[in-house]
């Protein structure tokens, strides 16, 4: 795998991910999160593992979607482990993941919820 950028505060995850997709680079996506990371996505279902995360983003960036950067919310941190959140300027609601302090001191995510809207009743 080729050296990548390391997210070295919570936040550079987000600003990390945008460059990665728009260049159409899976692997680089999943080099962000941890090996047994769970992602929830797609919608309804969980993609478990950094191998998975890299297959599904092959299939995602294959449409060469194009990703704006979002302003991330505060930060919340507790020791090595952070939840790091944007609103979202497509409408899904919200965007969390929990992100963990690696042993180099780099974060990588650990849980992703992309999409977070609201339940119909």
């Amino acid at each position: 795998m080729p050296e990548y950028e390391k997210a070295m505060r919570p936040e550079d995850i987000t600003r990390l991910f945008v460059e990665r997709s728009n260049a159409g680079d899976a692997a680089g996506v999943a080099a962000l999160y941890e090996e047994d990371a769970v992602m929830a996505y797609p919608p309804g279902a969980q993609t478990v593992g950094r191998d998975a995360i890299r297959a599904l983003w092959e299939k995602v960036l294959a449409n060469r979607p194009h990703f704006e950067p979002e302003q991330p919310l505060p930060t919340l941190v507790s020791g090595d482990i952070a939840l790091t959140s944007t609103p979202p300027g497509d409408g899904a609601g919200a965007r969390a993941q929990v992100v963990r302090r690696q042993p180099d001191g780099s974060w990588l995510r650990l849980l992703d919820q992309p999409e977070f809207v609201p339940p119909t009743r």
